[in-house]
C-alpha cells in the first residue's frame, strides 16, 4: 500500500505540481489550500504516514496548524515555506518538525527529503520494544516475549501485530487490514487473517487485560491496556 500524505499549501500551481509529482512517485496524496478545512477534516482523514506544510498560509499559520495535528495523530511532518530565516527553522525544528524545506525547491529535492523521514520513522519503528501488557514485543527480531518464555513469530504475524499496536482500542476493517498486509481485499485472504487473528489470540492468553474482540460485519478491535 502507499504512503498517505497530507499535504497544505495555498499556491494552488505549487501545490498541484507537489501534489502531481509525488502521486507519480506512488504516493497517496491528500492536497489542502485552506488550513482550516484541515481542521474540519481531521477525523474524515485516513490514517497519514506523513504532513507536508506550508508556514505562510492565511487564516492560521503552519505553525499553528502542525500543532493541532500533532494533538490529533503523532505523525511526522515537515514545514514547507519561502521563508529562510533561522529563526524561523529553529522554531519549526522545536515544534517537532522532521525536516525544513525553503521555496522555491526541485521537486525532485523534496521527494528524497520525504522518502528519508519516511525510511527513518520505518526503522525507528522496527527497531523499537514495544510493552504490551506483561508482554515484549520486538518487531525487528520478529519476537513476542513473556517472562522467561519467548515466542518466535512469522514476518506477518510481525506485520499484523504492528498495524494492531498503532490503532489499539480502535476498531481495524477487514479490508483495510487485507490492503495494507497483502495489497487486495479477497475472500481467501480474509480466511488467512482469521487464522492469523487466532494465532496471535493464543500469544497473549497470559494477559487476562488483553483483549481480541470481533466486531461483526466490520472487523476487529483489539485492546492492549496502557
Amino acid at each position: 500500500m502507499p504512503s498517505r500524505i497530507l499535504l497544505v499549501e495555498d499556491d494552488l500551481d505549487l501545490g498541484l505540481v507537489i501534489k502531481q509529482y509525488l502521486e507519480v512517485s506512488g504516493f497517496e496524496v491528500t492536497w489542502f489550500s485552506n488550513p482550516l478545512e484541515v481542521v474540519e477534516s481531521m477525523d474524515n482523514l485516513a490514517k497519514l504516514h506523513l504532513a507536508i506544510i506550508d508556514v505562510m498560509m492565511p487564516q492560521m499559520d503552519g505553525f499553528e496548524l502542525s500543532k493541532i495535528i500533532k494533538s490529533r495523530a503523532p505523525i511526522p511532518f515537515l514545514f514547507l515555506t519561502a521563508k529562510a530565516q533561522s529563526i524561523d527553522k529553529i522554531l519549526g525544528l522545536k515544534l517537532g518538525a522532521e525536516d525544513y524545506v525553503t521555496k522555491p525547491c526541485e521537486p525532485e529535492e523534496l521527494l528524497l527529503r520525504v522518502k528519508n523521514i519516511l525510511r527513518r520513522n520505518q526503522q525507528e519503528a522496527t527497531a523499537a520494544v514495544i510493552p504490551i501488557g506483561n508482554y515484549f514485543f520486538i518487531p525487528a527480531q520478529y519476537q513476542l516475549t513473556f517472562g522467561e518464555q519467548t515466542y518466535t513469530i512469522t514476518e506477518k504475524e510481525t506485520e499484523l501485530l504492528l498495524l494492531i499496536t498503532q490503532n489499539n482500542h480502535k476498531v481495524l476493517s477487514r479490508k483495510e487490514i487485507l490492503e495494507k498486509l497483502w495489497g487486495e481485499n479477497d475472500y481467501f485472504l480474509g480466511r488467512s487473517l482469521d487464522v492469523f487473528m487466532t494465532r496471535l489470540r493464543k500469544y497473549f492468553k497470559e494477559d487476562d487485560r488483553i483483549k481480541f474482540d470481533s466486531v461483526r460485519g466490520i472487523g476487529f478491535k483489539v485492546e492492549f491496556p496502557e
